[in-house]
């Protein structure tokens, strides 16, 4: 079968490699429908951070159809159509029942987190309660529907994760930092939770758009002090009731704390790629730090594949443009130069 492979920074491609089988009894393997490139794939395209040459690629958000699964399987058959989560959570640990899954107390880093997923066959672990069936079949939606569906694997569970996090409720004032494909979702779930103002910090004309679209009331265009200053007089010098940090530079950190008022939560969503920061600093002004990777399959199940189907969210319009998996460098490319906000790739 054909996969994405990480050549080196600036690089991946296409290979042929074995098909994967089922190992685990509580094992499915997918025949994938959709894939994309995340934001956070991008890292080690970008040569930060460390990753081998020549090795498994990092996507991990598909949806597909069931080939085949594991004797310990009861939730799930061949052929049903499925959201693939990148999270892999039991559902019974104390961490999956409070709705945490990205932290499951009964699966390792090893094997709690989807790898290697830009394929045309994925192995999915611990496939029992983690997966989420999608009624009907592929045939049976739209593009814009299927991409939708393929949001729900990841970046729309990561924008409502800084929003459950950060505690928003309605009539809150929000600022989310960042406008890439999980910014613009926590601004569809800082609605969808109620914030009656939802400020974006976005420098690109099409994502500002967009933001303003799936509900946000202000933009602020400049990064820095600047930034914080603009905020801060939109918000008369109060700041926000929640800062929803969606990149995980040291720059969206440092500026997502300066936006929380006292008492304020900041939610991070963003994979960290900060230097250190002291939180003792900001201990006299009462801020709560929240985050870390999202309870895909439980907003899944709850809240977010339900308001997909019912019309109420369209979180795949951050997909802006389409590749076949044989254009797997160029959409990792276009993503990079901001070409695209979220490359999907149609696999057929």
């Amino acid at each position: 079968m054909k996969s994405a492979v990480f050549l080196k920074p600036g690089q991946v491609a296409v290979e042929e490699i074995e098909k994967p089988s089922l190992i685990a009894a509580d094992d499915a393997v997918i025949r994938v429908v959709r894939s994309c490139v995340c934001g956070s794939d991008l890292w080690a395209y970008r040569g930060i951070g460390e990753k081998e040459e020549h090795s498994e690629n990092s996507g991990h958000e598909v949806i597909g159809i069931i080939e085949e699964v594991g004797s310990d399987i009861s939730t799930v058959k061949k052929g049903d159509f499925v959201i693939a989560p990148f999270t892999h959570g039991c559902g019974h640990c104390a961490a999956c029942r409070a709705g945490y899954e990205g932290g499951c107390q009964s699966h390792g880093m090893e094997t709690n987190f989807s790898g290697g997923y830009q394929a045309e066959y994925v192995r999915y672990t611990h496939a029992d309660w983690a997966l989420v069936k999608i009624p009907g079949q592929p045939s049976d939606y739209s593009q814009a529907m299927l991409a939708s569906f393929l949001a729900l694997a990841d970046v729309m569970p990561t924008g409502y994760h800084a929003a459950r996090v950060a505690n928003v409720e309605k009539g809150d004032t929000v600022v989310v930092v960042g406008d890439g494909a999980v910014g613009l979702c926590a601004v569809i779930a800082a609605k969808l939770r109620g914030a009656k103002r939802i400020i974006i910090m976005s420098r690109h004309e099409d994502r500002q758009k967009l933001a303003l679209e799936f509900g946000a009331t202000d933009i602020v265009a400049e990064r820095g002090e600047e930034g914080i200053a603009k905020v801060l007089k939109l918000t008369n010098g109060e700041g926000a009731d929640a800062v929803l940090e969606c990149v995980g530079t040291q720059l969206s950190t440092e500026t997502a704390i300066a936006l929380a008022r006292p008492g304020a939560v900041v939610g991070r969503v963003g994979v960290p790629h900060t230097k250190d920061i002291n939180i003792g600093d900001y201990f006299m002004r009462n801020i709560v730090f929240a985050g870390g990777p999202a309870s895909v399959t439980t907003y899944d199940k709850d809240v977010l594949l339900k308001a997909v189907l019912d019309g109420v969210i369209n979180p795949g319009k951050v997909f802006t443009k389409t590749y076949s998996l044989d254009d797997i460098d160029q959409a990792y490319k276009d993503m990079d130069e901001r070409q695209t906000i979220k490359s999907m790739i149609v696999l057929d």
